[in-house]
């Protein structure tokens, strides 16, 4: 089958960063679906999985960790998913990834794909949906019942999670303020819900006063952990909760938020499939129910630009993309 895939890691400029490859199609075993792939999207962990390092693979490295497809076939032991059932899913990063005709997932991790989105709108979704619903409802604890017109801060708005975590901070009731920093991330944010818009570039105090607020209560960190840190205990309500999703390279002061008694996580949302945890279902579940909130039309796909085929020279252009930092939603790559 066709695959693209890399066996040194290097920058994307470089033509073997990756490469156009034949492997063998997989076969299902146990709890896994053969999945026909129709459309993959592109995420930050897809470029940081291939950054440069000194390590050769001996046998071809496949990325790729957004997809929507048809099920092929399925191992002996799964109870989910038949064949013709249409998916979507960010599938397991210790694995090999979507940049394939043909992949293996846990159906555990699988979800059904929205029906009324194609698939290349629902391949946009996947990974972003899991890690901003884990976040907010998960890690921040936050409830549709409970909090009701309480206040979160996205840092990071207009990228891929924070597209759709807008969203889905709306839908559970909460006064959404996102960071934006130029006027079409501007524009992107309030299109999909957001009630104010301040700037990262900035200190957050004087802007969230200047709109009316003495701090938040909750902080949704999707950009640059480091240099937000100090903002964000100056921003953040007493008792109130930060979680993160970009690892730091400076040591967090923690201190910072002992006094107020705040609690900071963080959401990685590949923890369930890289430890197997008995939880691992909960991502088909939350798959499955957001795909009924597309299909109601109360979460939108963020999909913004769409290319074919799903080839190495393509793929390469997306990654460069996605590193420059300056994405608005997400870009899909359909059809081999």
């Amino acid at each position: 089958m066709k695959a693209v895939g890399l066996y040194r890691y290097l920058p994307i400029e470089n033509e073997e960063s990756l490469l156009d490859l034949s492997v063998e199609k997989p076969i299902p075993k146990g709890q896994d679906l053969l999945v026909k792939i129709k459309a993959i999207s592109v995420n930050p962990v897809d470029t940081k999985v291939r950054q440069p390092k000194d390590h050769i693979e001996d046998h071809p490295k496949i990325l790729g960790w957004d997809a929507s497809g048809v099920v092929e076939a399925v191992g002996e032991s799964c109870t989910l998913f038949k064949p013709g059932d249409e998916v979507f899913y960010a599938g397991d990063i210790t694995r090999p990834g979507s940049y394939s005709e043909y992949q293996l997932v846990d159906e555990r991790i699988v979800g059904k794909k929205p029906s009324n989105l194609s698939f290349s709108e629902a391949a946009a979704m996947p990974l972003t949906t899991i890690t901003a619903w884990e976040g907010l409802s998960e890690r921040l604890g936050i409830s549709k019942e409970r909090d009701q017109g309480k206040t979160i801060l996205i840092i990071g708005g207009a990228g891929g999670v924070g597209s759709i975590a807008i969203q889905l901070a709306k839908w559970l009731g909460l006064t959404v303020i996102a960071t934006a920093s130029r006027e079409e991330t501007v524009d992107w944010c309030k299109q999909l819900g957001a009630d104010y818009i301040i700037n990262h570039r900035q200190e957050f105090v004087p802007q969230l006063q200047e709109i009316g607020f003495n701090g938040v209560h909750y902080i949704f960190c999707l950009n640059d952990t480091d240099g937000h840190w100090n903002s964000m205990a100056e921003s953040i309500l007493p008792q109130g909760k930060i979680c993160s999703i970009v690892e730091n390279s400076e040591n967090l002061d923690l201190n910072l938020l002992k006094s107020k008694s705040v609690t900071f996580v963080w959401e990685f949302m590949y923890t369930r499939s890289m430890y197997q945890t008995e939880d691992m279902i909960k991502q088909h579940e939350l798959l499955n129910l957001t795909s009924k909130l597309f299909d109601q039309g109360i979460l939108r796909s963020t999909l913004t630009e769409t290319i074919s085929p799903i080839n190495a020279n393509n793929l390469r252009q997306v990654h460069a993309k996605v590193e420059s930092g300056k994405m608005i939603g997400k870009v899909v790559l359909e059809g081999f």
